[in-house]
């Protein structure tokens, strides 16, 4: 979508920027890591709820896209999106008629079962309709969110493969437990020994199914690490594109003091409203503009460095600023990488995009509020 505005200073705050250079650099990091180890990527719309994003992400290379509820992947099929996975429960009548919907739309749609009750649910619905779908099993390893028990789960897929309008295709097991362990050598041991509790049932299911060829894992912190694991088809990464505060804080292969594989393509600028006070100067972005989780929103740029962003009420914060660095005047605008920014996008209806200090386009947020 284009826009009338020009510059960065233009932009009325606070707002969300993407720097389509660090983006456009962490789509191709991500796609050439994931296709040197012979894997696929199905990165997760959760993060960005973004259909022009989920876009240039197939562009560059992805098989599909995740999404956490029914209405995302309504949203994202009716924006053209194909190749779309739901990694949570579907259990009611209401979202079940809904999924059906979106298959009729979209055949290749999948979903992900872990309880009997929502085999037998969605199976009905489905054989009403005179339809049949993709589903993955998904496997707790150690969340304890959703997923079957890994010594339960051979069961429950054999139960699956008795319900004659589901196709099992694979397993799903997310270990978003480990994503944020500071360490990397403890972040991949940890996400080892979660994978294993998966690993066996795979095989398992390989070996008597010839249709069953999806093993769907991972996420942003430990995405090089499951690359490692042979059994591991697709990673369902979410965060690498946009980043936050809360994974450059976790260390790396490279570097075990930050993540240093993909860079802040997501800020959120801000505008200093009051100077009235001695070291530091109120801005215009608080806690509705802000998630808070995962830390403490952080100063981008060079220009800015050592000055530190405190929560400050619901509209406002506080940027202090060191002795040496003089205070900036009133109308200046300071660049925030978010604390989290899946919870922090979803704040917002656009993404303003950048290149340098140049706007040259607006992306709606149109997955905003699908939460159903």
């Amino acid at each position: 979508m284009k826009t009338s505005l020009k510059n960065r200073s233009d932009l009325d705050t606070p707002c969300l920027v993407l720097d389509l250079d660090i983006l456009e650099t962490n789509l191709r990091k991500m796609q050439a890591a994931v296709h040197s180890a012979g894997k696929n990527l199905r990165p997760h719309a959760k993060t960005h709820k973004c259909s022009s994003l989920a876009r240039k992400q197939k562009e560059a290379g992805a098989i599909g896209i995740c999404a956490a509820k029914v209405s995302e992947a309504e949203a994202l099929v009716k924006a053209g999106l194909r190749g779309i996975l739901i990694t949570g429960p579907v259990p009611t009548p209401g979202k079940i008629k809904r999924l059906i919907d979106i298959l009729a739309m979209d055949p290749s749609l999948m979903t992900v079962l872990d309880h009997r009750g929502c085999v037998d649910r969605l199976n009905a619905a489905l054989g009403e309709r005179g339809l049949s779908m993709d589903v993955l099993l998904d496997v707790d390893v150690g969340l304890h969110r959703t997923g079957v028990k890994p010594s339960e789960a051979i069961e429950l897929a054999e139960y699956i493969l008795s319900r004659e309008n589901l196709h099992l295709r694979g397993i799903q097991a997310y270990a978003g437990q480990v994503q944020h362990i500071p360490s990397f050598d403890r972040r991949k041991i940890a996400s080892h020994q979660c994978l294993q509790e998966a690993v066996p049932i795979f095989r398992e299911l390989q070996s008597r199914l010839e249709t069953c060829t999806i093993f769907s894992a991972s996420g942003t912190g430990t995405f090089d690490i499951d690359l490692s694991v042979p059994e591991v088809t697709e990673l369902q990464v979410g965060s690498y594109a946009c980043m936050d505060v809360e994974y450059l804080d976790i260390g790396s292969a490279e570097d075990d003091r930050q993540f240093t594989p993909f860079g802040p393509a997501l800020r959120l600028l801000t505008t200093v409203v009051s100077t009235n006070q001695r070291g530091f100067v109120t801005v215009d972005a608080g806690l509705k503009s802000l998630y808070r989780d995962g830390g403490t929103p952080r100063i981008f740029g060079s220009e800015y460095s050592g000055m530190t962003y405190h929560w400050f009420g619901d509209e406002y914060g506080m940027v202090t600023c060191p002795d040496n660095i003089e205070i900036p005047p009133i109308g200046t605008i300071l660049e925030l990488v978010t604390s989290h920014c899946d919870p922090t996008i979803n704040l917002f209806d656009r993404f303003h995009l950048i290149r340098g200090t140049e706007v040259v386009g607006v992306w709606p947020i149109d997955l905003r509020g699908c939460s159903q």
